[in-house]
């Protein structure tokens, strides 16, 4: 059985819908305080009001976390309302398709700078609370995609999910002083807004893809990231944690139809 993580303080970017709604309903349920963040208002208030019952107090805040300022007013914020940050969830990305022969430099420079540089910038203006908190926790939303996939039109998305992973490894060391570990969560086909969006058949065939024939969920993923929020997972630091329903292990749509 796990220790009690009631009364932490938590940060979850890009909070305010999809997985990161998902990591901030499971960590409010488990009665972590949650700030979280989000670009647009009202996906933030609709988020907060829909998590009002959980044990877990939940506020937002509107933020960019690819301007390292608005980082580091996210987590002044949190301290003020929490009294200290123990968990910053790096969950905020942005996902456009863009073929490779088509993709512009401000195409590039949108990903990374969400995906990739928000969580270095979201890591950076955290580690004052992180370290006085004694077990502070890093946790990064990744994907399969970049780390071990890759999928046609998101060669700048795998980029920065792949960077995420290499920031991390280092991190970890230079933090595991402070008592700070950092991990990440790589999920595979989770059923949000967006795939949701995308229609009934194009979510079929994805989970037809999937050897547990079906989608995860954004608790499946929140699950994950608070296993890495644990005391009991003091001893796990820059590490990566696929979850996927086991995507990536068929060599070909064949071994599928061979089940």
């Amino acid at each position: 059985m796990f220790a009690s993580l009631q009364g932490r303080s938590a940060i979850v970017t890009g909070g305010s819908k999809g997985i990161g709604r998902g990591i901030a309903e499971t960590f409010a349920r488990a009665g972590i305080n949650v700030v979280l963040t989000g670009r647009n208002q009202a996906d933030i208030d609709r988020a907060v009001t829909e998590l009002a019952d959980t044990p877990g107090t939940v506020s937002g805040v509107a933020a960019d976390v690819a301007n390292p300022q608005e980082c580091r007013r996210v987590v002044d914020e949190a301290v003020e309302r929490h009294g200290g940050l123990d968990i910053l969830c790096a969950n905020a990305g942005v996902f456009p398709s863009n073929r490779l022969e088509d993709m512009t430099p401000e195409d590039l420079d949108l990903v990374m700078g969400v995906n990739f540089k928000g969580t270095v910038f979201s890591v950076q203006a955290a580690l004052p609370a992180l370290t006085a908190s004694g077990h502070g926790r890093v946790i990064i939303t990744s994907s399969i995609t970049g780390p071990i996939t890759g999928y046609p039109g998101w060669s700048h998305y795998g980029a920065s999910k792949a960077a995420q992973l290499g920031f991390l490894r280092t991190a970890a060391m230079e933090l595991a002083p402070k008592n700070i570990t950092v991990n990440a969560v790589l999920p595979g086909n989770i059923a949000t807004e967006g795939l949701i969006d995308l229609g009934e058949e194009y979510m079929a065939t994805m989970a037809a893809s999937v050897p547990a024939g079906r989608l995860g969920s954004a608790a499946d993923i929140g699950n994950a990231a608070l296993f890495f929020a644990t005391d009991e997972a003091s001893y796990v630091t820059g590490q990566t944690l696929v979850v996927d329903g086991g995507q990536i292990l068929p060599e070909s749509a064949e071994a599928i139809a061979a089940m």
